[in-house]
């Protein structure tokens, strides 16, 4: 799958019903041993000039299912970091 067709899907969270939001701004931490995705961070909020204000952290592993229009994730806790 392109990454350009991942962005599209709009992420769920299984555990708490929550929508995460897409994946259109987010970045990927990547193994460069190995070349393969290990993090996603997600931004969460945004300011008028479209800056991030913090980024929820998802790896890899939480992703369960990825379906024509949803990605579920299975994630009890998120690490969240503000951005200075």
């Amino acid at each position: 799958m392109r990454w350009s067709h991942f962005i599209e899907r709009e992420c769920v969270n299984m555990d708490t019903g929550e929508k995460l939001g897409t994946f259109h701004r987010s970045d990927l931490v990547i193994d460069p041993g190995t070349g393969q995705i290990k993090t996603i961070l997600l931004p969460i909020g945004s300011s008028i000039f479209r800056r991030k204000t913090a980024e929820m952290s998802l790896s890899w592993s939480t992703i369960q299912k990825i379906g024509p229009e949803l990605i579920l994730i299975q994630q009890r806790s998120y690490t969240t970091e503000s951005e200075g």
